[in-house]
C-alpha cells in the first residue's frame, strides 16, 4: 500500500524575515522558525528598553533633557553599536529563513545538502532594507552631532577656551533689530587706566556641591555695532533643600554699584560711577583686575560685583544676546505669555531711527522672537519694576513650554540661534544635575524682586541713573527665602504709588515717630519723619490725614494706612504740607518698628 507524499512546508520570505528583523531584532528570526536564536537577539534590547522606560517614567522633560546633554557624546557611540547590531540581526534573519528554506527542501538533510536559487528581487529587499535602518541611524547621529556641535567651546566658556566662534552681531550702528538703542555706550566713558599690575592668575570655578545655594546670572547682552552692553541682569537664587527660587532684577541704569575689594577698588573706588551695563566692556581687557581670559575675564567681574551687591557668591552666568534671543524663539515656535498689563509704547525705536507704535493688549498672547524682545524691552511709558517683570515673566515661560519631543524636528535652526545667542561657563558634566534641579524647583511661588526706584533705588532725573539703597538691597536677598512672596508683591505696589508719608510725633516719646517711619519703610512707602512736633494736645488715636486731593492716586497706601492703624482717613487742603499723607501718632498708636538689619 503507498503513504500519501507528505506536503512540504511553505517557504518562509527572507525578505519578511530581514523586514521584520528592522521593526525589532529577532522578530525575523521568529518567523524563520529559529526561536532560541529570536531570543538572544531580542533579549539585550528588551533589557534596554525596559531600563530606558524604567528611567524616563521617573523623569520629567528637563531631566530626560539634562541626560540627553551629559550622555550626548556617549549617544553617538551607542548609536553606532545599535546600527552594527541592528545589521547582523538583519542579515542573520535573512540567511536563517534562506537555511531554513534549504533545509526543508532537502528533507530536513535527508536529501543531501541543498541550495536554494537566490533570488534578485529578494536581495534587492534585504540592501532596501539595509538601507532604511541605516538611514534612520544616519538621521540619530546628524541630530547627535548638531547637539554636540551646539554644547561646544561656542556656548560653553572655560578659562581655557579661545574665542574662535563667530559671533559678530549684524546689527547695524545705532540699533538693534530690536530697535531700542542702549542708554550706555559701548566704550568706556572715559579712558580705561592703564594696567595697574601683573595679570591675576586664572582659577577654575570649583564645581556645585549639590547642597549649597545655587546662584545663577541671566545676562541679556546688546551686541549692536560690536558692543557688549549687559542691559539684563537677573540672579536666579534656587536654595536645593526646599527647592524654592527667587529672581533679583538690577535695573541697567543702576550707578554707584558696590566694587568688590581687591586691586579693582584701586582703579574703579570704592563703587562703580557709571552705569552697570558698561561694566561688563569696561573690565573684559583688565588682566590685572580679574582672573580668566578674553572670553571670561568679564563674566568673572560681572559675576563678583554682582555678588558684592546681593553679598551673595554668584557662581555661573548664562548670557542670551537680544538678536539670538529672537531667533531662539522664533526656533522654538514662540513663546505663550500671559500679559498682566497691556504695554503701551508710541515711542519704540524703529530699526530705520524712526519711531513707532508698540501695542500689546493684556491676556494671553503667542508672541514671536521680535514681539517678544519688544515686550521685554519697551520702556517708556513704564518703570523699571514693570520692565523687569515683564523680563522674568518671559524666561518663565519659556521654560515651562521647553518640550524636547517638540523642539527635536527643530534642532537644526536652534543649534543655529543658540551657538550665535548663548555663552555660559556651567561645566557640561554640571548640566543633567542642575536641569534635574530646575525640573524639582517650586515654579508657582517664585520670589521675584526688582530692585528699582523707589523702593530700593533712588532715581536721578537729571541725566537719568540711579541709586541703589544697598542695605536695603541686601536685606531682600537674605530673607528672600524667609518671607512670604505676597508680601513682597505688596511692599512693591506701595512702593509704585510712590506716596510721601510724614509721621509727626508729639508723645514726648523719643524716637517713637521715626521707629514708626522705619517700620512704614520696610513696607513699602517712602515714610520720614520730621522733627517738627503737631500742633495741639496728643489724640487719643491715631490721625490719618491726606492732602491737596492726593487721595485719588494712592488708594492701596490709604487701605494699608487705615489697615495697620484701624482707623479712617480724613481729607484737607493746604498747600504748604509737602507730604501726600501726615500720620499723627495718638496715645493708642500701635509701637510700630522696622525689623532688625542683621
Amino acid at each position: 500500500m503507498q503513504h500519501p507524499q507528505e506536503s512540504r512546508p511553505r517557504a518562509r520570505s527572507p525578505f519578511t524575515a530581514a523586514f521584520l528583523s528592522l521593526l525589532f531584532p529577532g522578530l525575523g528570526h521568529l518567523y524563520a522558525g529559529a526561536p532560541t536564536r529570536a531570543l538572544g537577539f531580542a533579549a539585550l534590547p528588551i533589557l534596554l528598553l525596559a531600563l530606558v522606560a524604567g528611567l524616563v517614567i521617573r523623569m520629567d522633560r528637563l531631566q530626560l533633557l539634562g541626560a540627553f546633554v551629559s550622555m550626548v557624546g556617549a549617544i553617538f557611540v551607542f548609536n553606532l553599536l545599535a546600527l552594527a547590531y541592528r545589521l547582523v540581526a538583519i542579515v542573520d534573519a535573512y540567511r536563517v529563513a534562506e537555511f531554513m528554506n534549504a533545509h526543508a527542501a532537502s528533507g530536513d538533510g535527508r536529501l543531501g545538502r541543498a541550495r536554494m536559487p537566490r533570488n534578485p528581487l529578494s536581495i534587492a529587499g534585504l540592501l532596501a532594507v539595509v538601507l532604511v535602518m541605516a538611514g534612520s541611524h544616519v538621521v540619530v547621529a546628524r541630530y547627535d552631532l548638531l547637539a554636540q556641535d551646539a554644547l561646544g567651546s561656542c556656548i560653553f566658556v572655560t578659562q581655557s577656551s579661545t574665542d574662535d566662534c563667530d559671533t559678530t552681531p549684524s546689527a547695524t550702528p545705532g540699533a538693534t533689530e530690536s530697535g531700542e538703542v542702549s542708554a550706555e555706550p559701548t566704550a568706556s566713558p572715559t579712558p580705561e587706566p592703564s594696567l595697574i599690575g601683573t595679570p591675576v592668575p586664572s582659577v577654575e570655578i570649583p564645581p556645585w556641591d549639590g547642597r549649597e545655594r545655587l546662584n545663577i546670572l541671566l545676562i541679556g547682552a546688546d551686541e549692536q555695532a560690536g558692543g557688549h552692553n549687559t542691559d539684563t541682569l537677573i540672579t536666579v537664587s534656587i536654595d536645593p533643600v526646599t527647592k524654592q527660587v527667587a529672581m533679583f532684577s538690577l535695573p541697567r541704569d543702576t550707578q554707584e554699584v558696590p566694587v568688590p575689594a581687591g586691586p579693582a577698588q584701586r582703579v574703579w573706588g570704592r563703587t562703580y560711577g557709571s552705569k552697570i551695563n558698561a561694566w561688563y566692556v569696561n573690565n573684559r581687557r583688565r588682566s590685572d583686575l580679574w582672573p580668566g581670559n578674553d572670553r571670561t575675564r568679564g563674566y568673572n567681574a560681572l559675576k563678583a560685583i554682582m555678588g558684592e551687591l546681593y553679598d551673595l557668591k554668584v557662581r555661573y552666568f548664562v548670557e542670551v544676546n537680544f538678536d539670538g534671543f529672537k531667533k531662539v524663539v522664533d526656533a522654538v515656535g514662540g513663546v505663550t505669555i500671559n500679559v498682566q498689563v497691556p504695554v503701551v509704547d508710541d515711542t519704540f525705536p524703529g530699526t530705520t531711527g524712526r519711531t513707532q507704535r508698540v501695542y500689546i493688549p493684556s491676556g494671553i498672547q503667542h508672541m514671536n522672537g521680535d514681539q517678544a524682545l519688544r515686550y521685554a524691552r519697551s520702556r517708556h511709558t513704564s518703570t523699571d519694576f514693570d520692565r523687569g517683570a515683564r523680563q522674568q515673566r518671559v524666561l518663565l515661560s519659556l521654560r515651562e513650554q521647553a518640550d524636547p519631543q517638540s523642539l527635536i524636528p527643530k534642532l537644526p535652526e536652534l543649534v543655529a540661534a543658540l551657538k550665535r545667542a548663548v555663552r555660559t561657563d556651567i561645566p557640561l558634566d554640571q548640566i543633567d544635575e542642575l536641569l534635574g534641579l530646575a525640573s524639582e524647583v517650586d515654579t508657582a511661588n517664585i520670589r521675584s524682586y526688582v530692585f528699582a526706584p523707589p523702593l530700593y533705588q533712588q532715581e536721578v532725573l537729571s541725566g537719568y541713573y540711579t541709586l541703589p539703597y544697598v542695605d536695603r538691597i541686601r536685606r531682600a536677598v537674605r530673607d528672600a527665602f524667609k518671607t512670604n512672596p505676597l508680601d513682597e508683591a505688596a511692599r512693591q505696589a506701595l512702593a509704585a504709588e510712590g506716596a510721601q508719608v510724614w509721621v509727626m510725633n508729639g508723645t514726648g516719646v523719643a524716637n517713637r515717630g521715626a521707629k514708626i517711619a522705619g517700620y512704614l519703610e520696610y513696607h513699602g512707602l517712602a515714610a520720614s519723619a520730621p522733627r517738627a512736633k503737631p500742633e495741639g494736645a496728643v489724640p487719643a488715636r491715631t490721625v490719618l490725614t491726606v492732602y491737596n486731593g492726593a487721595e485719588a492716586q494712592i488708594p492701596g497706601t490709604i487701605a494699608y494706612l487705615e489697615r495697620v492703624f484701624k482707623v479712617k482717613v480724613k481729607t484737607a487742603t493746604d498747600p504748604k504740607i509737602r507730604a501726600d499723607v501726615v500720620i499723627t501718632i495718638g496715645r493708642n498708636t500701635p509701637n510700630l518698628e522696622p525689623p532688625p538689619s542683621s
